[in-house]
C-alpha cells in the first residue's frame, strides 16, 4: 500500500514537470527566440508590496440566498400570514376554504388549527408544518389446522390341527356381522360420534350449536328427579347439566377421588407376555414317578388393541385477552364400551378361577376433568410484574407498542381420528403328546399413537373483534366379541384347565384446561381505545393503555388484533373393535395311549381393548380475560356400557340372534348436584373397588 502511494506521488510530479516543459516551449515559440526585455523585470520589481501596505476590506456574513422548492404540492398559500399588508388577502382565502367545507377547531394551548377534508392541517407559521406517519401495522399468520387419521386392520384367523383326523370347516363371518350390530348400538349412545372432520368456521359453529342444543334439551329433561336406572333396551332417562367444570373424576358414572391404574387391571397374557422371564426349572419341568410330565399350553387370546392420542394446544400465548363478542367454551367426553363374552365350555373340563365371577370381562370408562391456573416461572414473572415498585422505585408502564393485525377469522383446529379393526378367530384341534408343547395363535399387538404439540406466538395482549369458540371433544368406543367354545371330543377333561375370561375394555379420557373460570371480567375502556387507535392507524399509544395496571412493569407491548372470530377446537375420536371368537377342540390321544398325567392349559380370553386420550388446552396464560358479550359454558360427560350375555352358540357354529338384554347405560352431565350412585350402575361382572389411590395422570402407564 505504501509503495503504491509513492508511485502515485512520483507520477503526479512527473506529469507536472511535463506540463511546465510544454509551457516553456510554447513561450519560446511565441517570442521567436527573443530574450525577455528589462521592462518585464521592472514590472516584476514594482509588484513587490510596500512597507506601508494596509487593507481596508470588511468581511460580511455569507448569505447565498438559495431558496428550496420541494416537488409536488406547495402549501404556502394555505399558511396564515400575520403581515398587515396581507391581512385582507388571508381573510379572503379563509372565507373561501370555509365555503368549501373547512372546519374550524377552537384554539387549544395557544394554537389555532384548521382541518379540511382535502388538505392537511394549517398551523401557525412559527410551528413547523409536518404530517405524522400512520401506525405501522404488521401482518400475522397464526392459524393452525391439522387433520390426522390412523386406521389399523388386522386379520389373524388361524387354523391348527394336531391330529390326523379330518379338518373342521368353520365359518366365522357371523363374528363380523355381530360386531357390526354391536358397533351400531355403541354409536346410538354417542350423539357426538358422527361429527366429520372440518376446519370451516361455519361447520365448527354448527357443531357447537348442536352440542349446546343437546345440553339445553338435557337440562329441560332434568325436571324428572327419578333415580331409577333405565330399563333394558330403552333410551337413557337420567341427565345432569352444569355450567362450570370442576376438578372431577368419573369412573363408570360414579365420582371418585383417584384415578385407577391400568396396570392394576391388565390381565396376565401368559406365554404372549412381552416380559422376559428368568428360566425356572421348578416351573418348566415337573417330575412324576421318575418321568417328565407332558404339558400342552394353548394361548388363543391375549390380544392387545389400543389407541393413544395426546393434544397440547397453546394457541396464542398472552397474559391478557380481550373478546369483544361472546365467549363459548365446550368440554365433552363420550365413552361407550360394548362386549359379548358368553363362552360355551364342556362341563367335563375344569374351569380355571379366571373364568369365575371374580375374573369376568371388565369394562372401565374413566373421565378426568381438570382445570388449573398457569404459573409462570420466577424469572419470567419478575420482569413484568411490577418488580420495580416493590423496590421503592416508580412503577414502569409501557411507552411503545407493536401491532399485528389478522383480517378475518383465526382457527386452531386439531382433529385426530383413530380406528382399529382386529379379527382373531382361531380354530384349534389339540391333543396331548409326550413332549412340552406351547401354541400361540393370539397375542397380537395393535397400537395407534398420535401426539400433537402446538406452540403459538407470544403476545402481551390479544384482542378478538368477534367471538371465541373454545371446544374440546373426546369420543371413545370399545367393542369386543369374545364368545368362545371349548370342547372335549371324548368327554375326558382330566388335567385340563380352561381360561376364557379376564378381558378388559378400557376407555380413559382427560381434558385439562389451563385458565380459571373466574378470570372473566367486563371490558375496560383501554381495550376500546386501543381498537379505535388501531383502526384509525393512530401512531400514538392510547393513554389509557399505557397506564393500564395489567401491563405495569412492561417497557413495550406486543399486541395482536383479530378482526374476526377465534376458533380453538380439539377433537379426538377413537374406535377399537376386536373379534376373538375361538373354537378349541381337545381330541383324544391316539398316538400315546398312556399319558394319564398329561396337563393341558387353554386360554381364549385375556384380551385388552383400550382407548387413551388426553387434551391439554391453554385457554389463558394469565389471570384476566375481558369479555364484551356473554360467557357460555357446556360441560358434558357420557359414559355407557352395553353387555350382551344371551348368545347361544350351540355346536360352535353361527349363534342365535342376540337378544336386547343390555346392561344399564350411564350418561351423566357434570353437575354440582348430589345424586345417588345407583344412577350409574354398570354390569362389569365383579367388584370394582380398589384400595390404593394414584395421581390423575392419564398417560402414566399406557405402554408400561
Amino acid at each position: 500500500m505504501h509503495a503504491e502511494k509513492v508511485s502515485e506521488i512520483i507520477a503526479h510530479f512527473v506529469g507536472w514537470f511535463d506540463t511546465l516543459t510544454e509551457e516553456i516551449r510554447m513561450r519560446q515559440k511565441y517570442a521567436d527566440g527573443a530574450t525577455p526585455s528589462d521592462k518585464i523585470q521592472d514590472e516584476q520589481a514594482a509588484e513587490q508590496p510596500r512597507d506601508d501596505f494596509a487593507s481596508t476590506l470588511e468581511l460580511k456574513d455569507y448569505a447565498p440566498g438559495v431558496k428550496y422548492s420541494p416537488d409536488g404540492h406547495d402549501f404556502d398559500n394555505l399558511m396564515a400570514r400575520r403581515y398587515v399588508e396581507t391581512y385582507q388577502e388571508s381573510l379572503d382565502k379563509l372565507t373561501a376554504l370555509a365555503a368549501q367545507g373547512a372546519a374550524y377547531m377552537p384554539p387549544t394551548g395557544g394554537e389555532t388549527t384548521y382541518h379540511y377534508a382535502d388538505y392537511p392541517s394549517m398551523h401557525r407559521p412559527e410551528q413547523a408544518m409536518h404530517e405524522e406517519d400512520p401506525l405501522v401495522v404488521h401482518s400475522a399468520s397464526v392459524s393452525s389446522v391439522s387433520h390426522v387419521t390412523q386406521a389399523g386392520v388386522l386379520r389373524d384367523d388361524d387354523y391348527l390341527n394336531m391330529t390326523d383326523g379330518p379338518n373342521r370347516i368353520r365359518d366365522t363371518s357371523y363374528v363380523g356381522e355381530h360386531l357390526g350390530q354391536m358397533t351400531a348400538r355403541a354409536d346410538a349412545l354417542d350423539p357426538f360420534g358422527d361429527f366429520h372432520r372440518t376446519d370451516s368456521p361455519a361447520e365448527l359453529t354448527k357443531i357447537a350449536d348442536e352440542i349446546h342444543d343437546y345440553a339445553q334439551t338435557a337440562e329441560n329433561q332434568q325436571d324428572d328427579e327419578t333415580t331409577a336406572a333405565p330399563s333394558p333396551g330403552t333410551e337413557v332417562d337420567f341427565v345432569l347439566v352444569a355450567d362450570e367444570i370442576d376438578n372431577k373424576i368419573y369412573v363408570n358414572g360414579q365420582e371418585v377421588d383417584d384415578v385407577p391404574l391400568m396396570s392394576d387391571f391388565v390381565p396376565d397374557r401368559g406365554i404372549a407376555s412381552r416380559e422376559e422371564v428368568e428360566p425356572d426349572d421348578s416351573q418348566t419341568t415337573v417330575h412324576h414317578e421318575g418321568s417328565a410330565v407332558a404339558t400342552t399350553e394353548v394361548e388363543a387370546g391375549a390380544n392387545f388393541v389400543i389407541n393413544i392420542a395426546s393434544t397440547v394446544e397453546t394457541g396464542t400465548i398472552a397474559p391478557v385477552m380481550a373478546v369483544m363478542g361472546n365467549y363459548h367454551q365446550i368440554d365433552v367426553i363420550s365413552q361407550v364400551y360394548v362386549y359379548s363374552d358368553d363362552d360355551k365350555i364342556d362341563d367335563c373340563l375344569t374351569k380355571n378361577d379366571a373364568t369365575s365371577t371374580s375374573a369376568a370381562t371388565m369394562g372401565m370408562n374413566i373421565a378426568i376433568f381438570e382445570r388449573g391456573q398457569y404459573e409462570a416461572s420466577h424469572d419470567a414473572g419478575a420482569g413484568a410484574s411490577g418488580a420495580s415498585s416493590s423496590s421503592g422505585e416508580d412503577p414502569v408502564f409501557p411507552s411503545a407498542w407493536r401491532v399485528s393485525v389478522v383480517h378475518g377469522d383465526v382457527s386452531f383446529v386439531h382433529w385426530t381420528e383413530q380406528y382399529h379393526f382386529v379379527s382373531d378367530n382361531d380354530t384349534i384341534t389339540m391333543t396331548t403328546s409326550g413332549a412340552e408343547v406351547s401354541v400361540l395363535t393370539g397375542g397380537n399387538d395393535a397400537v395407534n399413537l398420535a401426539t400433537y404439540f402446538g406452540f403459538g406466538m407470544q403476545y402481551d395482549l390479544v384482542i378478538v373483534g368477534g367471538n371465541v369458540l373454545d371446544m374440546n371433544v373426546i369420543s371413545q368406543i370399545s367393542v369386543l366379541y369374545d364368545n368362545d367354545t371349548v370342547r372335549s371330543e371324548d368327554g375326558n377333561g382330566q388335567n385340563t384347565t380352561v381360561h376364557s375370561g379376564g378381558n378388559l375394555l378400557w376407555n380413559v379420557a382427560s381434558i385439562d384446561n389451563i385458565g380459571d373460570n373466574d378470570r372473566f371480567q367486563s371490558m375496560p375502556d383501554y381495550v376500546i381505545d386501543t381498537v379505535n387507535g388501531i383502526e384509525s392507524r393512530n401512531p400514538d399509544m392510547p393513554t389509557s393503555l399505557s397506564a393500564a395496571a395489567d401491563f405495569q412493569g412492561y417497557m413495550g407491548l406486543n399486541i395482536l388484533y383479530i378482526t374476526g372470530d377465534l376458533y380453538g377446537v380439539n377433537m379426538i375420536k377413537q374406535v377399537s373393535i376386536l373379534g376373538d371368537s375361538d373354537d378349541v377342540l381337545k381330541a383324544a390321544n391316539t398316538i400315546i395311549d398312556k399319558l394319564p398325567d398329561a396337563i393341558m392349559t387353554i386360554d381364549t380370553g385375556s384380551n385388552v381393548v383400550a382407548n387413551v386420550a388426553q387434551i391439554i388446552d391453554y385457554d389463558s396464560f394469565g389471570t384476566t380475560t375481558y369479555v364484551g358479550g356473554q360467557v357460555y359454558s357446556d360441560a358434558i360427560l357420557i359414559q355407557g356400557g352395553l353387555v350382551d350375555h344371551d348368545v347361544s352358540q350351540n355346536d360352535g357354529s353361527q349363534p342365535e340372534q342376540a337378544s336386547d338384554r343390555l346392561a344399564n347405560e350411564v350418561i351423566a352431565f357434570l353437575s354440582d348436584n348430589d345424586h345417588d350412585g345407583t344412577d350409574a350402575t354398570v354390569d362389569v361382572g365383579r367388584d370394582l373397588s380398589w384400595a390404593d389411590g394414584h395421581a390423575a395422570d392419564v398417560m402414566q402407564n399406557v405402554v408400561a
